[in-house]
């Protein structure tokens, strides 16, 4: 069943990679271009016993340790800027997908049979459309690039390997071509020790709420 969700949000990235504007966002870019869903700093709060005495137990996000950057020049401060905008623009995006299919899936388990889940499902598609797709297909295309990957960062799947999982090969081949033809690709994968370490620096540290 989450295959399906996240088939649609599959579905809507390679949509946003299509009508995604030309131009890349930088800070000064209009607020209005995507929608505001910030990131919520994770904690677990449960209770202890101190002295006879239970009190509340909060463990709050590790705060991450990075050494300062040094840039060369001004163009790669304006760049690790710019990944800092997109980040903090996109990330959310890719939690909320996580979040919807933990919750739908959760919703499903209560539904009595396929019917009702078929229906269930219909209508979280509808709501997602409904309530995010005018946002979503505003990100630029550089902010669809790494909405792609993040969404691998927290569902641990490639939008290929989920669009062909649930739709199979053809239709799965049918959107990466359309995001390739534009500049994207499906099969993008997080790579947080690689290619994708300032990125993952980044995303760190907006989750535990130090930039």
């Amino acid at each position: 069943m989450s295959h399906r969700i996240l088939c649609l949000l599959v579905c809507a990235i390679a949509f946003i990679t299509l009508h995604a504007q030309s131009v890349d966002s930088s800070p000064s870019a209009n607020k209005d271009d995507v929608q505001e869903v910030e990131v919520p700093i994770m904690t677990q709060v449960g209770s202890t016993q101190y002295k006879g005495h239970t009190i509340p137990h909060i463990i709050m996000p590790a705060l991450p340790k990075y050494a300062p950057l040094t840039f060369k020049n001004d163009k790669e401060r304006q760049e690790y800027n710019r990944l800092v905008y997109n980040v903090k623009k996109v990330l959310p995006w890719a939690k909320l997908a996580k979040l919807t299919i933990i919750e739908t899936v959760e919703v499903l388990d209560q539904l009595p049979d396929k019917r009702s889940r078929d229906e269930h499902i219909k209508s979280v598609e509808r709501g997602l459309k409904q309530q995010y797709g005018p946002a979503l297909k505003k990100l630029t295309r550089s902010q669809g690039r790494l909405l792609i990957k993040l969404v691998n960062r927290e569902c641990n799947q490639t939008g290929y390997a989920i669009a062909k999982a649930f739709i199979g090969p053809f239709k799965a081949n049918l959107y990466q071509g359309i995001a390739v033809l534009f500049g994207n690709s499906l099969n993008k994968k997080y790579d947080p020790d690689g290619d994708d370490r300032y990125t993952e620096r980044v995303v760190r540290m907006v989750e535990a709420g130090v930039i």
